[in-house]
């Protein structure tokens, strides 16, 4: 009886050996790591087939054979639908398990090895400028993010109009996911505005009497596009527009109404009234109070700045001669005296250019 049921179970084990052949005899026949002796790197616009990820890890020189990944899949019944779009950082020798469980989607949708990418967008003055530079990071392209930030849906989703928007989106450096679309890129920097905006900085903005984080951020934008090289300055600027505020008193800043003209100013060196003029919600030499929204995606040291705001009386600043920093005033006589410092010194220096 018990020799019977030896030979029974040998039968069972050499038909179980018949039945996973393939993979017994690959597993002692073969390495089962990939070939690459460095980490490669994969980036993959859309899902791949399994034709196409074979494919490319044979053209990466990660394997030798595309019929090892494809027969990998079918004997561990991987579903051929699930491979995932992104960005995939292959290191050397990885075991192809590893490897090809890494390009299928896990429960968020990503693949299990998908790696996030830099974002980064700087020196952008309007949705359209950011759009392009997250465009470089990203799959969205930046006419669909420009499209969706713009929606009137998008707009009341977040409680923005148009104008205001700029100031959801605080420059810096961030992870995400290459595949990310537009509205996954734009609930991404929500949650980072939320973040930002603690009950501290709340407790701050109202402190300076200003009445949403937009208005913060559009005086920002502001001291910003006034002094963008030093930042020492940024504290006494937001408080002189302050000041201004307080007052009632135009804020007359150039860079609103360069803002108007677009890039039709860009390069020029003298801005004349014929320039100041331009009649637009945005020109501070017009219109009173803060502009409709930012004129400049302000980093957020900036907007810190304007909440800690220094204890100064100043109303008037000019331009130092030779540029880079600026003088201030409290009253107009000695505004009047830094102006005609300043015109000395550029025409001066206009004449040795000559």
């Amino acid at each position: 009886m018990v020799k019977k049921i030896g030979i029974i179970g040998v039968a069972i084990i050499v038909g179980i050996a018949f039945m996973y052949r393939g993979k017994i005899k690959r597993l002692f026949s073969e390495d089962t790591r990939t070939i690459n002796q460095k980490e490669v790197k994969i980036l993959f616009r859309v899902d791949p087939t399994l034709d196409e990820l074979a494919n490319v890890l044979v053209e990466k020189k990660i394997v030798n054979k595309k019929e090892d990944v494809i027969d990998f899949v079918k004997e561990n019944n991987i579903d051929t639908t699930q491979f995932a779009a992104g960005k995939y950082v292959i290191l050397s020798l990885t075991q192809r398990a590893t490897l090809i469980n890494g390009f299928v989607k896990g429960e968020n949708g990503q693949g299990k090895s998908e790696v996030k990418v830099r974002v980064v967008f700087n020196n952008c003055k309007t949705i359209e400028a950011m759009a392009k530079n997250i465009n470089q990071c990203i799959l969205a392209d930046s006419t669909s993010i420009v499209n969706y930030i713009y929606s009137p849906e998008t707009l009341k989703k977040y409680n923005f109009t148009k104008e205001q928007v700029p100031a959801l989106f605080l420059p810096q450096e961030y992870k995400m996911y290459f595949d990310t679309d537009a509205e996954d890129f734009v609930a991404f920097m929500a949650n980072e505005f939320k973040k930002f905006w603690n009950e501290d900085r709340l407790s701050k903005m109202k402190a300076i009497r200003l009445k949403s984080q937009s208005q913060v951020a559009t005086l920002a934008s502001i001291v910003y596009s006034e002094q963008s090289k030093d930042n020492n300055e940024w504290p006494i600027i937001a408080k002189l527009y302050l000041n201004r505020l307080e007052r009632d008193i135009l804020l007359q800043s150039d860079p609103t109404f360069k803002f108007c003209w677009g890039d039709a100013l860009d390069g020029i060196d003298r801005l004349t009234y014929k320039h100041r003029d331009i009649d637009c919600p945005y020109n501070t030499y017009i219109y009173k109070g803060l502009p409709p929204g930012p004129i400049y995606i302000t980093p957020s040291k900036v907007i810190d700045a304007v909440l800690n705001p220094a204890d100064v009386n100043y109303i008037f600043m000019m331009a130092k001669p030779g540029g880079g920093g600026h003088n201030f005033a409290i009253t107009n006589a000695q505004h009047e005296k830094n102006v005609a410092i300043y015109r000395k010194w550029y025409r001066e220096y206009k004449r040795n250019q000559n």
